[in-house]
């Protein structure tokens, strides 16, 4: 007898397991089921379609970065651009010109040019023309004198070596030179350098011995040198001069180098 109740407690036992084994598949089956559907809808992993009005920074790039650039070079050239004088006095960034090179070099020519946007000048009648003729002297830009641009200097360049180093730089004409070209050109210019003459020396010895011309000597500006020698200094006129000249740095070395 107990024998068939340990029996039937153990087959009781494995139909009760065997029952909720089946219900716990079919709930796990049916959680898994509903977990795949949600993450497979299309409001899950994905992004809203773009829409252009969502970002109004970019609605209009091609309409609002011309204007700008535009006021900016606008205001460039028109702040330097005097507004009412004559039109042939106006800098040179302040009109454009039909630049011809049939013209003979270094001899005036005329052309005719025409004030650029936002720039009012007049003529000798008082009126503001469409266009006006102006006088230039025939050469290119780069054939101007040194006085008329002016260059970016480097301050790397300072040598002492012989023959001299030149090194590339970019250089501009002033505004109130006009010149045929391009008004901004390349240029290859000798480096800063030092023959080893002392500014203390030079101006000492024009001090001292300017009248006699030892500091045009000292200086390597020998026909300079004899004119004060014989002319004991131009009465002391050009022996004072000197001094001034000197002291200021204006009269160098006759090479073009640098006092020390």
């Amino acid at each position: 007898m107990a024998a068939n109740g340990l029996k039937w407690v153990f087959e009781r036992g494995r139909s009760i397991m065997k029952t909720y084994g089946i219900l716990s598949l079919l709930l796990l089956d049916l959680f898994l089921s509903s977990a795949h559907g949600y993450l497979s809808s299309a409001h899950v992993g994905q992004e809203p379609p773009y829409s252009p009005q969502h970002n109004p920074a970019l609605s209009s790039p091609a309409v609002s970065t011309p204007s700008a650039e535009s006021t900016i070079v606008t205001e460039n050239y028109t702040a330097k651009c005097p507004s009412g004088g004559l039109c042939s006095k106006l800098p040179a960034d302040c009109f454009t010109c039909n630049y011809h090179h049939n013209c003979s070099y270094g001899k005036p020519a005329n052309f005719t040019c025409v004030p650029k946007n936002g720039v009012h000048c007049v003529n000798g009648s008082n009126q503001q023309p469409t266009h006006f003729n102006l006088t230039v002297v025939c050469q290119f830009c780069w054939q101007l004198e040194q006085s008329q641009y002016r260059c970016n200097i480097s301050t790397t360049c300072m040598t002492v070596s012989c023959p001299r180093k030149r090194y590339n730089t970019t250089c501009k004409v002033l505004d109130h030179v006009n010149c045929i070209g391009i008004r901004e050109f390349p240029k290859r210019l000798f480096c800063n350098w030092t023959g080893g003459y002392k500014w203390s020396t030079a101006l000492t010895l024009s001090i001292t011995l300017g009248g006699f011309g030892a500091d045009r000597f000292y200086l390597g500006q020998w026909r300079e040198g004899l004119g004060k020698l014989f002319s004991f200094g131009g009465l002391g006129i050009w022996t004072l001069i000197d001094v001034l000249l000197i002291a200021v740095g204006y009269v160098g070395p006759a090479d073009g180098s640098l006092y020390i």
